[in-house]
């Protein structure tokens, strides 16, 4: 059994990536199963840096390979406000609630066809031989009127898409992971692992 750490200890996250990276010799820890608590400041300009970073920073610590992502909701009415600030937006204890109750409030004049927005998520793979790898997944769709849904966290219940007619916290888990733009950057990563399997330790 090898072991890659997910640099995150968002147990919401940690669902989705088990489920979609799923293999029966690759385990996956979160940092709190790794017993990692160093805090890793995000000073990126974009997704793509700030994944690089939080990996970099815990690979060096455990000589593991390790995965970080960067995600977040790019709104165009907003000139694509939260972006790599998403988690932050705000401020990091504000609930998603009120976070998402004010992205709409700023939308409420905006028409159906203003509101276009999506998911961007970049995962960063760092090897302990200094190798780093990225992919990058979005998932388009558009600013509902109200929150809709449980089965997703954040912004999700605000993320409305026409095709499917309902949010992305209204998707069952399966297909939440096969639509989803960590879904898409996780898949494309770990193609690249398994390219790469005989040198995970």
């Amino acid at each position: 059994m090898t072991t890659i750490i997910f640099a995150t200890s968002n147990e919401g996250k940690m669902r989705e990536i088990r489920q979609i990276l799923n293999t029966p010799d690759i385990q996956v820890q979160s940092l709190g199963d790794a017993g990692i608590t160093a805090e890793i400041i995000e000073d990126g300009k974009s997704f793509e840096e700030n994944a690089i970073i939080k990996a970099k920073a815990v690979c060096e610590l455990t000589k593991k390979v390790v995965l970080a992502d960067d995600s977040g909701l790019e709104v165009d009415y907003l000139n694509k406000e939260p972006g790599i600030y998403s988690a932050r937006y705000m401020g990091e204890d504000t609930s998603y609630r009120i976070k998402n109750q004010n992205i709409i409030d700023r939308l409420k004049n905006a028409p159906d066809e203003k509101r276009t927005a999506r998911f961007v998520c970049v995962i960063a793979a760092a090897f302990p031989d200094g190798e780093i790898l990225t992919a990058r997944g979005t998932v388009e769709g558009i600013i509902g009127y109200q929150e809709r849904g449980e089965n997703g966290f954040g912004y999700d219940p605000i993320f409305y898409l026409p095709e499917h007619k309902c949010s992305m916290a209204e998707l069952s888990m399966e297909l939440k992971n096969q639509l989803s733009h960590r879904g898409k950057a996780l898949r494309k990563i770990k193609a690249e692992l398994m390219l790469r399997k005989s040198e995970i330790k």
